[in-house]
């Protein structure tokens, strides 16, 4: 005779593999997987920044990056969430029940950003460190891809898209890109690096700033002072 935990597990698997169930199992799968996502990647990237970069004791320097892989994964799952309910709610009760709309996605993406990422925090006043890095990473990904949009036969804009024009803005886009970008950085740097944001501010003072100073052939070539 079965166990009760084997009845329970069988019950279980019936009803995850239960076609009426899937939508809102999919909402379970969604915020799991942005979960774990966002663990992935924010644990390492706070592990480097926190410890090369970061003052204080080994125990403060690690609850800076339980504290950020928290607040990343959360984030993530949250948006997940938020964005797959609004998604199906539009599929199944929009202008065209049971058929997605063009800009479903746009709106739920929408509301996501806003929910999740575009309020200040009620501490300081302002986005939080963690969210303004995932919104500046996103921000970037999307201007990269409205750029290679913008020349792509048959979708982009009507003279850029046409050639010889699309072979040329292809050819010096990106060396002008990189060149304005690096060129842009340096100069807040320089004049305003209380604006950038703090792990690149970090990394840059590291570099740039820190390699001025040394009085030993230690702190010249081994630690800074």
């Amino acid at each position: 005779m079965a166990s009760s935990l084997d009845v329970l597990k069988a019950a279980l698997e019936r009803i995850a593999v239960d076609p009426r169930y899937h939508d809102v199992l999919s909402l379970v799968k969604t915020a799991r997987n942005g979960a774990v996502y966002g663990t992935k990647v924010r644990f390492p990237h706070a592990l480097v920044m926190i410890f090369l970069f970061r003052s204080g004791t080994f125990r403060q320097k690690v609850s800076l990056v339980l504290r950020a892989t928290r607040k990343h994964a959360s984030n993530l799952a949250r948006f997940a969430t938020i964005y797959k309910l609004v998604m199906l709610g539009l599929k199944h009760y929009g202008p065209t029940p049971g058929k997605e709309g063009p800009y479903d996605s746009f709106f739920a993406g929408l509301l996501g950003g806003y929910v999740v990422f575009g309020r200040r925090s009620p501490r300081t006043g302002r986005p939080s460190s963690v969210n303004q890095q995932i919104v500046i990473y996103i921000f970037a990904r999307v201007c990269l891809a409205l750029a290679r949009l913008a020349v792509k036969p048959g979708h982009g804009l009507p003279v850029v898209s046409g050639e010889p024009l699309r072979s040329q803005l292809s050819h010096y886009a990106w060396p002008a890109f990189a060149s304005l970008s690096w060129a842009s950085v340096m100069l807040l740097f320089r004049y305003h690096p209380e604006e950038l944001q703090s792990s690149l501010r970090s990394s840059m003072t590291y570099i740039y700033k820190d390699c001025n100073e040394w009085d030993s052939l230690r702190t010249l070539l081994w630690h800074n002072k």
